[in-house]
């Protein structure tokens, strides 16, 4: 496994912060390379205009949505707020209703759209959260839509299937895009699903330590298999899991497993063109500082992987 130190971790947001280096031709031509990845981070809708007021004092252009009651007007209030500030949207999280099971135990039966009896309620909510899309002018949906079955015989994958395809189809006469997030599922059964289900507007939020917490998969081997359908990117951090019952330990960037100069290479081999949104599953001002540290460093990259 290749990781990033963290002596290298700290060198790179000190380049960041203005060290002396090496500078590439599109740079000092003065065009950012940042441009072509965008970094944002996650805020709730509680108050659409004061979470997007403080992404902009973060001092980032766009920004993953979660949470609200997803309403006409709340959808209206985020609409203009996004154009207030000039932020761009990456995607809603939108998931529930029921408690979600964040394990290898309960997981498989409560996470997304893969336990059956969840499937009715759950629809009902994604299908809200494509409106509340395509009236504040967020281009896609993103969930996690449960343990997809590595079996594509197993009893539960024709059900999954038939009702991601239902709201695939419903958010592709809308306009709209469904992000599956990575995590639950190897990046092989997640191309399947993706082939199978089929409606021509899904894509993948790429979330760098979900691959490694659920013990799925290498990130950077992972774009290997299911890269042409990353639309965005999770930046985050974390540890293989040693409890098989437990999830791996989520860390600060550039404290876990996560090879991100190998990440950032491959997704520029593959031309990905789109957002970067830094995830810190904490709360309190050591998230904004973890973040912010995060945000020197994926700069770097970004400028000279």
């Amino acid at each position: 496994m290749s990781r990033i130190t963290r002596r290298k971790f700290v060198q790179a947001a000190a380049f960041a912060a203005g060290a002396p280096t090496a500078v590439p031709a599109a740079v000092a031509a003065g065009r950012d390379a940042t441009a072509d990845m965008p970094l944002g981070v996650i805020r709730g809708l509680g108050d659409p205009d004061a979470e997007l007021a403080r992404v902009k004092e973060l001092g980032f252009t766009t920004c993953q949505l979660s949470g609200g009651d997803l309403s006409a007007d709340l959808a209206r209030r985020t609409k203009a707020a996004l154009a207030r500030h000039g932020i761009a949207p990456t995607s809603l999280i939108c998931m529930g209703p029921g408690d979600y099971k964040w394990n290898f135990t309960e997981g498989p039966k409560t996470i997304g759209l893969v336990p059956p009896e969840l499937r009715t309620a759950r629809l009902e909510r994604l299908k809200k959260g494509v409106e509340f899309c395509h009236a504040a002018g967020i281009p896609a949906v993103c969930a996690h839509f449960g343990f997809i079955p590595e079996d594509p015989n197993d009893e539960l994958y024709p059900g999954f299937i038939a009702v991601m395809r239902e709201i695939g189809t419903y958010a592709r006469e809308r306009g709209i895009g469904v992000w599956f997030e990575t995590g639950q599922e190897t990046p092989i059964a997640l191309l399947r699903a993706i082939e199978d289900i089929d409606t021509g507007n899904l894509g993948v939020n790429y979330d760098t330590a979900n691959l490694i917490l659920y013990g799925k998969a290498n990130p950077v081997d992972g774009l290997d298999v299911i890269g042409k359908y990353v639309r965005s990117l999770h930046a985050k951090d974390g540890r293989y899991p040693t409890n098989p019952r437990e999830l791996g330990q989520e860390t600060p960037i550039g404290e876990g497993q996560v090879d991100f100069p190998g990440v950032f290479r491959k997704l520029k081999a593959l031309n990905f063109r789109g957002h970067i949104t830094i995830e810190r599953e904490i709360s309190g001002p050591k998230q904004i500082e973890d973040i912010m540290r995060s945000k020197k460093y994926l700069a770097s990259l970004i400028r000279t992987a």
